[in-house]
């Protein structure tokens, strides 16, 4: 499968923004999908995951009750909704696709080129 992720950009403190990840293929409904995230400097970290059916849904810490995670199967997307957008959320975003393992780490098997979010303070 081939992930395409959009809709990153700049938004000041305290704003939202929605990322999307295109999938190709016929197949996107079998896949876990997660979102994880790279700022400046750091390691990649993981943000969000969604099962194959919506059902379930696991988020990081820090980004629970601001970030929220869905998905559309008829149209091959998942969904990353982003609120209270502080500065340090600034990094770029990858989506990613996995049937098996560790949600917030080794559970992925293909991967999107990523989208970058700045949020100015």
């Amino acid at each position: 499968v081939q992930l395409q992720a959009s809709g990153g950009g700049l938004v000041q403190a305290g704003g939202s923004l929605r990322l999307s990840c295109a999938a190709s293929g016929r197949t996107f409904s079998i896949y876990n999908m997660g979102w994880f995230r790279q700022a400046p400097g750091k390691e990649r970290e993981f943000a969000a995951r969604i099962n194959w059916s919506g059902s379930s849904t696991v988020y990081t810490d820090s980004m629970k009750g601001r970030f929220t995670i869905s998905r559309d199967n008829a149209k091959n997307t998942v969904y990353l909704q982003m609120n209270s957008l502080k500065p340090e959320d600034t990094a770029v975003y990858y989506c990613a696709a996995g049937i098996s393992g560790d949600p917030r780490t080794t559970g992925y098997d293909y991967w999107g080129q990523g989208t970058l979010v700045t949020v100015s303070s």
